[in-house]
C-alpha cells in the first residue's frame, strides 16, 4: 500500500489533500452549524484548528494518515473534512474517519459521493481488504450515515475515548471487506444516481 497525497474528484465533490493553506476555509465550513459545539463529535475551531490540521499533517508525514478536504463542487466551497487513518500496510486495512460537514452540506450527495471516492480509492487502488469507520455509540445520525454506506456493524468499544468534555465515549466500529466491496459500491452508485 503506498500512501501519498492525491486529488480524488467526482461529480458532485473534490476531495484535496488537507494543508495549512485550508485554515480559514474550514473555520468556515465548521461555522455552518457551528459543528464544534458537537458533544458526539470533534470539529475544530478557530482556536483548535491550527492543532487539528498540525496533528493531521503530522500524522501524514509519519505515514499513518491521508487528511483531505471536502469541497462542493458547484460552489468551489470548501465544506468539511475527511482522511484515512490507522493505516496498517501488512494487513491492507485502514480507517476512514475525521469526517464532518458544514450543515447546508449534510444530506446532501456531498457524503455519499465523498466516501464512494475514498473507498474506491482504498480498495482499488490502495489494495485494502478491510476499511473501517468508528464513531460515537451517541452519535445517531453518522451511525445512519454508515450503515446506508453498506457497511456492517461489529461492535461498541467501551471507554474507547476520551471526550473534550471529559465523557468517556463508548464507540460503534463498522466495517466493509473486500468482498463485500462490489455491491456497496454499487449501492452508492445507485444513490447518486437517484
Amino acid at each position: 500500500m503506498e500512501i501519498t497525497p492525491v486529488t480524488l474528484e467526482g461529480q458532485y465533490v473534490r476531495l484535496e489533500p488537507m494543508s495549512r493553506a485550508h485554515e480559514e476555509a474550514l473555520i468556515a465550513a465548521a461555522a455552518d452549524g457551528e459543528l464544534w459545539n458537537s458533544t458526539v463529535t470533534i470539529v475544530p475551531s478557530r482556536a483548535t484548528i491550527g492543532a487539528y490540521i498540525a496533528t493531521a499533517l503530522n500524522a501524514q508525514a509519519e505515514g499513518h494518515a491521508l487528511p483531505f478536504v471536502i469541497i462542493e463542487r458547484l460552489s468551489g466551497k470548501i465544506v468539511g473534512s475527511t482522511r484515512y487513518f490507522h493505516i496498517e500496510r501488512d494487513h491492507r486495512r485502514l480507517e476512514i474517519g475525521y469526517t464532518w460537514l458544514s450543515s447546508s452540506a449534510q444530506r446532501t450527495k456531498v457524503n455519499t459521493e465523498a466516501k464512494l471516492l475514498l473507498l474506491t480509492h482504498a480498495f482499488e487502488r490502495l489494495g485494502c481488504i478491510r476499511v473501517e469507520f468508528v464513531t460515537d455509540v451517541l452519535n445517531e445520525q453518522s451511525r445512519t450515515a454508515i450503515l446506508r454506506l453498506g457497511a456492517k456493524q461489529e461492535g461498541v468499544l467501551r471507554s474507547h475515548m476520551i471526550m473534550p468534555s471529559g465523557r468517556y465515549r463508548d464507540s460503534v466500529c463498522f466495517s466493509i471487506i473486500e468482498a463485500e466491496w462490489p455491491a456497496v459500491k454499487a449501492g452508492l452508485q445507485a444513490k447518486l444516481a437517484s
